[in-house]
């Protein structure tokens, strides 16, 4: 193997127009997790990838069920006992497309438009994967790939990977790696290469607030029976103070603080409260008292209504005291707390405000707890070499706000640590409409790929 792949280069810049076609046939797949009418849609997306990886000359491809979606599993062994073997994780499933009238074109009919490639998943995260597999194919027909591969693609990502620890656990031979490559995150901007060795932990619930057995006619029974919804809005409300800190019941007992040393370095990171405004079109920013917005986004937790539904919502009026309130709340973790002490803490909040007049319940969806990598291991070294390579400078180094339940399960229960990168733009619109991927990110991050492997391969010393 050459310090340099020329070959393998030179093969994806030969070859991007149909690489480029090829993440537009898995775009096609409208794979919602969430959408129980999807799932022969999801099926469709396993075995395209499952197909992919036999073309790749992939052995022991399989389609693994669970009891929601099903997961990809591939391994390619032939680089020789002496060299690393990488899980190469990635997940097929994608958001909601909706609205779905504020996409220029349709979500599932992938266009270029300018120098970007628009569609649901186009870098979040099929666009990502298909970056991986044609970094791998490039070196295969070319140099050849010097380490070994295995590969698990699920389905539930968006859904909190509700079926992955289980997976892991059953599967545990077969997924037994030295580290695991994710490209599912992205860069801080275009020119600005990017490692992100923190995840928040997740943890969904829908509060639901019941009241009267019925819908009833506002007129004859407001005033007397108390709303659901207004009781539910009042509870939401109280959930945070003044200074934005969340009031649950020892709900900061846990938190691991950030140190000084990891302020310092969050603050020389190239982003500004202005960048963020500019990104979200948010008229101001409100962290919490104490912290910058990127402390805010990227070390602490939080709590969020991520939808409310309650009564009558359709065009017009219709005069209804509602019977029932819902609530989608979701709550950001950062390391040493879990989802199960946060449902604890949430549901002793309800017990305590909760009035008489009305029956509280959550339900818990899927979340995971935070994650940290360690930097200094080979791999990550290895992959701020690769992207120094591509893009001229050194990568810089992030905890990222979102959550990827699959890195903490695969360093629980493989002992195994993630390279997590990728090469999404804070512009690509991940999660909504008008989702899309920088073709020229997307050409860069094969290149940076096909480095990483290479370096992984070079003799040690």
């Amino acid at each position: 193997m050459t310090d340099t792949p020329q070959e393998a280069l030179q093969y994806a810049r030969d070859n991007q127009t149909r690489f480029i076609d090829e993440l537009k046939e898995l775009v096609r797949i409208p794979s919602i997790s969430t959408d129980p009418e999807a799932r022969d849609d999801m099926l469709r997306a396993a075995e395209w990838l499952a197909a992919h990886l036999r073309q790749l000359n992939c052995q022991n491809v399989q389609i693994i069920p669970t009891p929601g979606h099903p997961m990809v599993y591939g391994e390619w062994l032939e680089a020789g006992p002496d060299k690393p073997v990488a899980l190469v994780y990635g997940h097929y499933d994608v958001q909601p497309a909706e609205p779905l009238e504020e996409w220029v074109s349709p979500p599932f009919e992938p266009e270029v438009r300018g120098k970007s490639l628009y569609g649901r998943g186009a870098t979040d995260m099929k666009g990502q994967i298909i970056i991986v597999l044609k970094a791998i194919e490039s070196l295969m027909k070319t140099s050849g790939m010097p380490v070994n591969l295995k590969f698990i693609f699920e389905g539930e990502e968006e859904i909190g990977s509700p079926n992955m620890a289980r997976i892991i656990e059953e599967y545990r031979n077969l997924l037994a790696c030295d580290f695991t490559v994710n490209p599912d995150s992205g860069m801080m901007a275009a020119d600005i290469p990017t490692i992100t060795y923190g995840l928040r932990g997740l943890a969904y619930f829908d509060i639901v607030i019941t009241g009267p057995s019925q819908d009833l006619h506002s007129g004859l029974y407001g005033g007397a029976v108390h709303n659901p919804a207004q009781v539910l809005c009042e509870l939401i409300a109280g959930m945070h103070d003044e200074k934005g800190r969340i009031t649950l019941p020892g709900f900061y007992d846990k938190v691991r603080p950030l140190d000084e040393n990891e302020r310092l370095e969050m603050k020389r990171l190239p982003i500004s409260d202005q960048d963020i405004l500019r990104q979200t079109g948010a008229p101001a920013l409100r962290p919490e008292e104490g912290y910058t917005a990127v402390e805010a986004v990227t070390g602490r937790p939080t709590l969020e209504v991520n939808g409310l539904l309650s009564g009558y919502t359709g065009e017009g009026s219709k005069t209804v005291l509602p019977a029932r309130a819902l609530a989608k709340v979701s709550m950001r973790l950062v390391p040493d707390q879990s989802p199960q002490e946060v449902r604890q803490q949430l549901e002793q909040y309800l017990e305590k405000h909760c009035p008489p007049t009305v029956r509280w319940e959550v339900r818990q969806h899927a979340g995971g707890p935070a994650s940290i990598t360690d930097i200094n291991i080979p791999a990550v070294k290895a992959m701020a070499e690769a992207l120094e390579r591509v893009w001229g400078k050194r990568p810089v180094f992030k905890r990222e706000g979102g959550s990827i339940t699959a890195v903490a399960d695969i360093q629980r229960l493989l002992g195994a640590e993630s390279v997590l990168t990728g090469f999404a733009l804070p512009e690509d619109n991940m999660h909504s409409p008008n989702e899309k991927i920088d073709l020229l990110s997307f050409e860069r991050g094969i290149d940076a790929m096909i480095h990483f492997f290479s370096i992984l391969g070079q003799p040690a010393g």
